[in-house]
């Protein structure tokens, strides 16, 4: 089947048109810059992470972290799906995968920026630009497997159950929707040291200015959010992943994948709190020490669901 099914048809019945979905920020509000030093953000986009190289060379190797956790690539029963949609794909190495996995499926990433081009990407695979904030571009019922991982940062809490409700929308009867998530609040980083809970403290107000979550209040939701957008079988599994050399290779490895990510917004928390970007990134390495020290563990949940094969 051509990538091209894939798009929305020209005139859609109202039933499959998607609407922008109500976030609660104003574009262009609490704006980035678009450089911040070496680093690139999304200007007109409440995500607060930049899209540049170093963030791609982040997430690949945030995406083997989670895949080493989770064992997997997924928790869903999917079975033999023909139709795959990641959403948030960011450099598509998850897509990639199930779309080798799946070699008859085909495979779409969605993200507002295509940030990697892959030089031989798998013949199943396709890349749509598309923002879930605006409605995704597809006809209902069109996959058998979507998934959504780490958007916490880019979708604002007042917006997640009409986009948890979109990604419901374009899930065919008896597929599969899943949702991996973490959170940015001090609780969801436990037992934590002063410098921990001073820089989730900053990073957190730069978050609300945004409409993020900053609570962990997206965390907890997630199978609510399932059951609300009508899906059944809905399973939630909380996990937890050790920081630093106390949690063995795991850990090691998620305690870099979090400095760095910590070191992505240390020019823009700088600059919004009067601060120096040099005393942002020395709370940083104070709180990565303090990892150890207190066996900090990061919180992650991922909750899947089934759309009824009648609705």
């Amino acid at each position: 089947m051509p990538w091209w099914f894939f798009r929305r048809r020209s005139r859609p019945a109202a039933s499959q048109t998607a609407p922008a979905i109500a976030s609660g920020w104003l574009p262009g509000e609490v704006a980035l810059p678009l450089l911040h030093g070496s680093r690139r953000y999304l200007q007109e986009q409440p995500y607060l992470l930049p899209k540049d190289l170093g963030e791609v060379n982040r997430l690949d190797f945030q995406h083997y972290i989670l895949r080493a956790v989770l064992r997997g690539n997924y928790l869903a029963p999917i079975q033999q799906p023909r139709r795959i949609l990641d959403v948030g794909c960011g450099t598509g190495q998850w897509a990639f995968e199930l779309a080798q996995q799946f070699p008859q499926a085909q495979v779409v990433g969605l993200d507002l920026e295509q940030v990697k081009a892959a030089t031989s990407p798998p013949p199943n695979y396709h890349f749509v630009q598309g923002d879930i904030l605006q409605g995704l571009p597809f006809d209902d019922n069109s996959f058998d497997f979507v998934h959504q991982r780490l958007l916490f940062l880019a979708i604002p809490q007042a917006a997640w159950p009409d986009a948890v409700q979109e990604l419901a929308r374009v899930t065919a009867p008896g597929g599969w929707v899943e949702l991996v998530e973490s959170s940015p609040a001090p609780q969801d980083l436990t037992p934590s040291g002063p410098a921990t809970q001073e820089f989730c403290r900053l990073g957190g107000a730069l978050a609300a200015l945004r409409g993020l979550d900053t609570e962990g209040t997206v965390l907890r939701s997630l199978a609510h959010y399932l059951e609300k957008a009508g899906l059944a079988n809905v399973h939630y599994h909380p996990f937890d992943v050790p920081l630093g050399k106390w949690g063995g290779r795991l850990g090691s490895l998620m305690a870099m994948n979090l400095h760095e990510a910590w070191k992505a917004i240390s020019a823009p928390t700088a600059a919004r709190f009067s601060r120096s970007e040099q005393e942002i990134l020395q709370l940083i390495e104070q709180a990565s020490q303090e990892w150890n020290k207190y066996r900090t563990q990061l919180h992650f949940a991922v909750a899947y669901g089934q759309q009824p094969f009648t609705r």
